[in-house]
């Protein structure tokens, strides 16, 4: 029993705790994503279900069925779906070129820094560049016609119209694209291509069984992360087309903002619409995410 006290006695004293100010760091985030993401978020939801007077409806939900309202919808889905495919595709022959292709090495963190800087590149400064180049005055346009002899407009091609529109949101598309799966591409083990070869896989049977089913995942989520980048997009398109075309963002603009019919509870109700589309697109590009990230660890 001795002992046991002298033994006790020796042990060293508990240290208070002492109080850690290391959640300071992440208090700016949290102000900022409050601020600006959950309490905006929460006024929408509410305003999409009240009138002019904040009275209690369902009518701004309902008026979501009118044939303008869902036609902006199918034409915004339309153009984030076109420019998302197209940009996947794209963005991932690019970034496996890089990677995978034996390409020079300054290559790559050239290429790196672009999509870093174009990827942001967005609004109307993108607009603006697009019109200046594409417009029906634009450089590339009077290039094309003085010295080529090709007039890029009696195609029928219009920066303006929906191919137009796609064109442009490629521009930050495509890197994005490659910033998000140039990781996933690292991932791929020299081991797991080895082991093919010596098992006598051809390079397409490499890729067919082992390689895209590793990257579907991050591909596929990328994808609708691109889907909803394209569908959210503002700026771009107000810049660049105004309001010749029928889209969702540009009618939102249009009801919150001073048009003829304005309605800022309606537009409330298509923001609220927008936010569940690329809330969905978002959830499942996580999902997908985790599921790509288990086999690149």
């Amino acid at each position: 029993m001795a002992q046991m006290q002298l033994d006790a006695a020796a042990l060293p004293l508990a240290q208070p705790r002492r109080m850690s100010f290391a959640f300071l760091g992440v208090v700016p985030f949290f102000v900022f994503a409050v601020m600006f993401l959950l309490w905006p978020t929460a006024f929408l939801m509410v305003g999409s279900f009240q009138d002019a007077d904040g009275h209690f409806t369902l009518e701004n939900i309902y008026r979501l069925s009118e044939p303008t309202i869902l036609n902006a919808y199918k034409i915004s889905i339309e153009i984030s779906v076109a420019s998302a495919l197209l940009g996947a595709i794209f963005g991932f022959f690019l970034a496996a070129a890089v990677v995978l292709g034996g390409l020079p090495r300054w290559l790559r963190p050239t290429l790196m820094t672009f999509c870093g800087v174009a990827s942001n590149f967005a609004g109307l400064p993108l607009a603006f560049a697009f019109l200046a180049t594409l417009g029906r005055t634009g450089l590339v346009t009077l290039l094309l016609r003085d010295f080529v002899g090709f007039d890029l407009y009696a195609t029928g091609f219009n920066v303006l119209s929906f191919t137009g529109l796609t064109l442009t949101y490629l521009y930050f598309q495509i890197p994005l694209m490659v910033l998000i799966l140039t990781p996933a591409l690292d991932g791929l083990k020299r081991e797991w291509r080895e082991a093919a070869e010596v098992l006598g896989a051809t390079s397409w049977q490499y890729w067919r069984h082992v390689a895209i089913p590793v990257l579907w995942p991050s591909f596929l989520g990328t994808t609708l992360l691109l889907f909803a980048n394209s569908f959210g997009a503002v700026a771009t398109a107000y810049g660049l087309t105004g309001s010749s075309l029928n889209i969702v963002p540009i009618l939102l603009y249009a009801q919150s903002r001073g048009d003829v019919l304005h309605n800022p509870n309606l537009g409330y109700a298509l923001a609220l619409g927008m936010i569940v589309i690329t809330g969905l697109s978002n959830g499942a590009y996580i999902w997908l995410r985790a599921r790509g990230e288990r086999w690149l660890k």
